[in-house]
């Protein structure tokens, strides 16, 4: 059963350069990530799925999978080096036997691929540092590909998110649902920093109201000239909404950070009230 739907930003520089940020920025980011914590926890969430875009870590043009999700009994992180993310080693747990029952039912509408093999970059494991710091609640890691194009087109992340809900809603634990990515900015490039915050704020509007038609209104194009290559990552957020079965969302935090280089953000949708 799905009891908790949000997304958030992952970038790096969160952990790795919070000693560089605007402190007031910083910590009203890191008070925001405790609140999503908090809410996850009071929803009694009995595992954690992670929708991410992982960064060549696992996958690469060799064998990128438009979907993967996760099938292990464990998975350890970071694959960075601690000292430059500023997170300590770790192994969060996960639930091979709940992987296996969503997985099948995903696929009876969205092709996957799984990995019984995993090691988490930043792209959960900034997210989880916050959010299970205690590792204790078992992790189902999903990953889009949002770097190496050819990529999915964006409806078909909304097909996952409605199918992930559908996985979600049939098994008896207590599922809780993460996006995280984007939103704009331009990593590892010369505009790294750079931050466009009307697209962030009117990609925000149409995420809270779960537009459908608005949300599949993006092409790669568009996103790739206004957002950045990171803002191909607007598909985790995207197959939060589907999921969320257009339940109203909020922004609780949203503020440009550039020397996180990205606009930080969290938001959630409320599953106990109806659609607008």
């Amino acid at each position: 059963m799905l009891v908790y739907a949000g997304v958030c930003s992952h970038a790096p520089g969160i952990t790795g350069r919070a000693d560089q940020a605007d402190p007031m920025a910083r910590d009203g980011l890191y008070r925001a990530f405790g609140e999503m914590r908090e809410a996850i926890a009071a929803s009694g969430a009995e595992a954690l799925i992670v929708v991410a875009a992982e960064h060549f870590a696992n996958f690469f043009m060799n064998n990128m999978p438009s979907f993967a999700v996760g099938m292990a009994e464990f998975y350890d992180g970071p694959i960075e080096d601690s000292a430059w993310l500023g997170i300590e080693k770790f192994r969060a747990p996960g639930d091979r036997d709940l992987s296996k029952r969503l997985i099948a039912e995903v696929m009876q509408t969205v092709d996957l691929a799984y990995a019984e093999e995993w090691k988490f970059d930043h792209g959960i494991a900034v997210p989880l540092h916050f959010l299970t710091p205690d590792f204790d609640v078992p992790i189902v890691p999903v990953n889009i590909n949002c770097q190496g194009p050819p990529l999915a087109p964006i409806a078909r992340s909304w097909a996952l998110g409605e199918a992930l809900r559908r996985a979600a809603d049939s098994v008896p634990e207590r599922i809780a649902l993460i996006g995280t990515g984007g939103i704009s900015h331009w990593p590892a490039t010369p505009d790294s920093g750079k931050i466009n915050e009307a697209w962030d704020r009117d990609f925000l509007d149409r995420w809270c109201r779960n537009d459908k038609a608005a949300l599949l209104e993006y092409d790669d194009a568009t996103v790739y000239a206004d957002a950045g290559q990171g803002g191909f990552e607007i598909r985790t957020f995207v197959t939060v909404s589907a999921a969320a079965s257009s339940a109203p969302g909020t922004v609780h935090f949203y503020e440009p950070i550039p020397i996180f280089a990205v606009g930080c953000t969290t938001a959630s949708y409320d599953l106990t009230r109806p659609p607008r």
